[in-house]
């Protein structure tokens, strides 16, 4: 059974990478098809974000172990998709 969609509650420093950064560092990992980013609230240092990654094999892992490496981190993960069949 493999992760075909997660959605993740981000907090992300406002310096440092952009969105437009995580999102494309974020499509390259293995297994990850598509990614979309939403800012949901700005604050004076930190951007609260939607982050949604799809594709065939998810490996959540490496999808926080770069988020955290761009400075930021994950609050929650608020939606999970799996499938059958999928790697």
């Amino acid at each position: 059974m493999g992760v075909t969609r997660l959605v993740l509650d981000v907090l992300k420093a406002l310096k440092g990478p952009t969105i437009i950064d995580l999102a494309r560092k974020l499509v390259e990992l293995p297994g990850i098809e598509k990614v979309d980013i939403k800012v949901n609230e700005v604050d004076v240092e930190t951007l609260t974000l939607t982050v949604v990654v799809e594709g065939e094999d998810i490996d959540f892992e490496s999808v926080k172990q770069l988020i955290e490496e761009m400075g930021a981190v994950i609050h929650s993960v608020d939606e999970v998709s799996a499938r059958r069949g999928a790697a």
